[in-house]
């Protein structure tokens, strides 16, 4: 009788519930978070769901709420294509429904029933039980820390896009963070920070550096984004991502039984992993307090070792899972260290009379990406490049978000990148292009 009620339930929360998949042609499934209602919208947000093509048993999954470059994460194809291969699946929820992961507002038991109901959807139960990747950029950058410190035996892993260090005084959503407690805590699971060169921030990494120091067990991993403002993903900084969730699979997973449904969640030993220096900028005007003293030397720098026998101060040292993580990050720095900048141009958007499609020129070798926003490349246009300038083509789709958001529903973003060579480091520049109603 039980498990009859909980079918029932299930079929008529999917029933109920369900709201049309999104047109960006990504998402299969979805359901409206019923018990929320966001200030954006006036009415229930909704979660759209990726299940990889062919998959069996979902492993994990990735759950992020809007921002901004989440979306470009998401429609990048070269990450799914890896999250298809490790059968990770991905959830985006618009317009998001926590930025602080606060349970006394009721976050948790929105997730719980979303998972539920996401779960009858598509018919992958195992969602319901199933380890989570919480993944936020800026504003939603907090709420990532903050769900593992109270969903402890189901988070999987933890990724802050150009964001937030666990328990920092500094949310990117700009007003107090959630108090843990004196026993909650992120212990033996593995968390991503991510800042941008171009957004350094001292103050910023510093508490990441001693929440490290405070949770010996705690198992915090940093990369500087080299050659990144705050706005853009770029495809080396995805697959970075993409090979964190990789290693956090195959070293925390556990299934006796042979399918997901049995999955446990080993606790990781930082002391089985390497330490690795802190990154320090090269540039005086991007060290945060623009004092020298940041400013590094790369051959004076210790190397990355096994956590046991690392020489350098662990005061100043990030966690990774292994030589692989570490040497990885360590060339992302060494690549642009030392490199002059440079300035993108003038850039020049054109609406067409219709509103329809969107005009972008730029500098040559500059490209164009959308990272969040109702715009989409013009499929039947191919870019223009000559000698002097590089011209784009835009179209307008009705995305997920619908067209009752004031915030979003008529507004994208796209960033400009020029990328680097021997001589400079790669220049971005983002852009915000208003939609014609």
């Amino acid at each position: 009788m039980k498990r009859f009620l909980l079918l029932f339930f299930i079929f008529h929360y999917s029933f109920f519930t369900a709201s049309a998949v999104g047109t960006s042609g990504i998402y299969q499934h979805s359901v409206a978070l019923t018990g929320y209602i966001s200030p954006e919208t006036g009415k229930a947000p909704t979660a759209y769901l990726w299940i990889p093509e062919g998959c069996q048993q979902v492993k994990a999954v990735m759950l992020a709420q809007q921002n901004m470059t989440e979306e470009m994460l998401y429609k990048n194809e070269a990450f799914r294509k890896r999250m298809k291969d490790l059968d990770v699946a991905l959830i985006w929820v618009a317009p998001w429904f926590s930025q602080n992961w606060d349970p006394t507002t009721g976050c948790q038991q929105t997730f719980e029933e979303m998972m539920v109901g996401l779960a009858g959807q598509s018919g992958h139960n195992e969602l319901e039980r199933c380890p989570v990747i919480p993944f936020g950029h800026s504003a939603q950058a907090t709420f990532p820390w903050n769900f593992a410190a109270w969903n402890n035996d189901r988070t999987l892993c933890i990724v802050s896009f150009h964001g937030d260090a666990p328990r920092t005084n500094l949310c990117g959503y700009g007003t107090a963070n959630v108090e843990w407690g004196r026993t909650r805590n992120i212990d033996g699971i593995p968390g991503l920070m991510i800042e941008g060169e171009y957004e350094w921030w001292e103050a910023r990494v510093r508490p990441a550096l001693a929440f490290r120091i405070m949770y010996p067990e705690s198992c915090i991993s940093f990369l500087c984004d080299a050659g990144s403002g705050h706005f853009e993903m770029m495809p080396e900084t995805a697959e970075y991502i993409a090979l964190f969730i990789q290693k956090a699979i195959a070293q925390r997973i556990e299934v006796p039984s042979g399918t997901v449904e049995g999955a446990s969640l080993r606790t990781v030993n930082p002391k089985d992993g390497w330490l690795a220096c802190r990154y320090n900028p090269d540039l005086k005007a991007n060290d945060g307090d623009g004092s020298k003293d940041d400013i590094f030397t790369i051959d004076k720098r210790p190397l990355p070792t096994l956590y046991l026998s690392y020489k350098g101060d662990q005061h100043d040292a990030f966690w990774y899972f292994d030589r692989e993580m570490a040497e990885l990050t360590e060339a992302r720095y060494t690549e642009t260290h030392g490199k002059q900048t440079r300035e993108i141009g003038e850039i020049k958007t054109e609406w067409s009379k219709d509103g329809k499609t969107l005009t972008v020129t730029a500098p040559k070798d500059v490209r164009i990406e959308v990272f969040c926003g109702p715009l989409q490349k013009y499929k039947s246009r191919q870019p223009i490049v000559n000698f002097q300038l590089s011209i784009f083509n835009y179209e307008k789709y009705p995305y997920e978000c619908g067209l009752d958001n004031p915030k979003r529903s008529y507004s994208a973003w796209l960033v400009a990148i020029l990328d680097g060579d021997a001589t400079y480091k790669r220049a971005v520049k983002p852009f915000e292009v208003k939609i014609p109603h």
